[in-house]
């Protein structure tokens, strides 16, 4: 039985590994991005590591189905993925054509987001379901939307940005969003946004609270302190849950997905986001768009991206 190879391609490392058809990871390992002279030296470098690892497991480009990879930056449906800041400004054209070329093998390209979604509809929080939205909470707020089982893409292959909805309508959050915009998703719920909410409301409030105490604070800080029922950290949790739960309401509307993945490093706050966030999201949306939903936290950790690239590939038909 053939194998198939998923890689998520960052702006430190790309993670690589070699799986089963049966999504079974058997072994995983990482490579330096280097993100010098536009990143030239990304897919050469990418190409020599996986041909190293398949002479050491004694196999060979014979014994690959497909290669699957995730980028983070939008990606049209025919492998052209544009240039991503955070990895030196590579890209700006077919990266799964020049790949496939010199590897011999299809490539299978997507945005990271994507790739993750489909990571947890095969193997994590969403195993079994077909209709999907991952929301990826990190430094920014990334997603992911599945469609009976499709990805949805869009024109640019901006669909799924679920950080840059104009989803915040308070006139006392004027923040810029990283795309120059104002009132994104991403300006208020991911750990940056967070911290700058909670920043804001320190200067505002008179509340007694201890999130004064931390230099540099972080949205692990706010969580933890609302854990510990600390007034203000509870009306920064409650507004992200509200935020966050008013941009999923809007995507059950469009998309009546049968799960919400939560995941990225926000997530590892745990039960606290799925009861803030589901407290707003049920009450507060259409009915027949969340009857059945489920709000869960995604299991695949950083295996995500390899996980779901390798679905990506193993849904190619030579």
């Amino acid at each position: 039985m053939k194998k198939i190879i998923g890689i998520d391609l960052g702006g430190t490392t790309a993670k690589l590994a070699i799986l089963t058809f049966e999504g079974q990871i058997e072994t995983k390992w990482e490579v330096p991005t280097s993100t010098a002279e536009n990143g030239e030296a990304i897919l050469p470098n990418l190409q020599h590591s996986i041909m190293s690892k398949l002479t050491e497991l004694n196999l060979t480009t014979a014994d690959i189905h497909a290669i699957g990879m995730g980028v983070p930056a939008p990606v049209k449906p025919n492998g052209e993925m544009s240039v991503a800041a955070n990895l030196g400004g590579f890209g700006g054209f077919n990266v799964a054509k020049t790949f496939g070329d010199m590897m011999n093998l299809p490539v299978i390209l997507d945005n990271d987001a994507n790739i993750a979604a489909l990571g947890e509809m095969w193997q994590g929080g969403a195993k079994g379901a077909q209709n999907v939205v991952m929301v990826t909470l990190g430094t920014g707020v990334g997603g992911g939307v599945i469609a009976d089982g499709n990805i949805i893409r869009g024109f640019n292959g901006a669909g799924g940005e679920i950080g840059h909805m104009p989803i915040v309508c308070d006139e006392n959050f004027t923040f810029t969003c990283g795309c120059g915009k104002k009132g994104c998703l991403e300006t208020v719920s991911s750990a940056t946004g967070i911290v700058r909410v909670a920043k804001q409301m320190l200067a505002e409030e008179t509340t007694p609270t201890t999130l004064d105490q931390f230099h540099p604070l972080t949205a692990k800080d706010v969580f933890d302190a609302a854990k510990n029922h600390d007034v203000l950290a509870l009306q920064v949790v409650d507004y992200f849950g509200q935020t966050l739960a008013k941009a999923m309401g809007t995507l059950s509307a469009v998309t009546n997905p049968e799960v919400f993945v939560i995941g990225g490093g926000v997530s590892k706050a745990g039960a606290i986001i799925i009861d803030t966030v589901g407290k707003y999201y049920y009450d507060s949306v259409f009915k027949a768009a969340t009857s059945g939903v489920k709000i869960e936290l995604a299991t695949l950790g950083n295996d995500a991206g390899v996980i779901g690239a390798a679905y990506h590939a193993h849904m190619y038909q030579a």
